[in-house]
């Protein structure tokens, strides 16, 4: 018997598969830190597949260098939302080549943050059915929201998605100090969120806002 996670995702996928395009269909997984975007962009993976090629990218690679993203200093929640990535190489690189007019030679990023070095990234073909599964945080912002197919929103409790947030910061050695790392969040990170909630209204671009506070029973609403 399904779970009740697996049966929204089978049927989150299910709609995803239904829509149509002449060029890859590119589908923007958005919400805050620790929500889940990318176990959610992972997950979907499986039953899209084998209907349709399957493209896999994150925002993370496409971050600005960090001399760049922390010119506001590091714990300003505007140069958090306004510094940390950079979305004209995300439309040129990925989103543009995969649209209505682009020529489907695409590449998956730029920067490697961790590394604080440009990314060596090889060029590929997509097929026109291909399905590009991204996720990020800021991804309906007005720069980009309009290179999207399909828009889901993936929100949870910053209760919830805070801690989530530290803990896998933690185990992507991020930090050896837990306090440190809520602290960053609480002074730039959430306020930061709050900022692009105030300025692009994310949950009312999207398609399908994805409620994820319960991880395993998430409440899916379709617009």
């Amino acid at each position: 018997m399904m779970s009740n996670r697996q049966q929204a995702l089978e049927q989150l996928a299910a709609l995803i598969l239904t829509r149509k395009a002449a060029h890859p269909l590119r589908v923007a997984i958005d919400g805050v830190d620790g929500a889940g975007k990318t176990f959610l962009a992972d997950e979907l993976i499986t039953p899209i597949a084998p209907f349709r090629p399957v493209i896999r990218a994150s925002i993370d690679r496409f971050h600005y260098p960090r001399e760049y993203r922390y010119r506001q200093g590091v714990d300003s929640p505007a140069g958090y939302y306004q510094d940390s990535f950079d979305n004209q190489a995300l439309i040129d690189l990925l989103l543009h080549p995969l649209g209505p007019e682009g020529n489907r030679i695409y590449q998956t990023g730029k920067y490697n943050y961790r590394e604080n070095a440009a990314l060596d990234e090889p060029s590929h073909t997509a097929p026109i059915n291909a399905v590009l599964l991204f996720d990020g945080v800021f991804l309906l912002r007005p720069e980009l929201v309009a290179y999207w197919d399909f828009r889901i929103f993936v929100d949870a409790d910053f209760q919830v998605s805070v801690p989530r947030a530290v803990q896998r910061d933690l185990r992507n050695g991020a930090g050896d100090n837990e306090a440190a790392l809520l602290q960053r969040y609480q002074t730039r990170y959430v306020p930061g969120q709050q900022l692009y909630f105030q300025q692009a209204q994310p949950r009312q671009h999207a398609d399908v806002v994805w409620e994820n506070t319960d991880f395993d029973n998430p409440l899916c609403t379709y617009y």
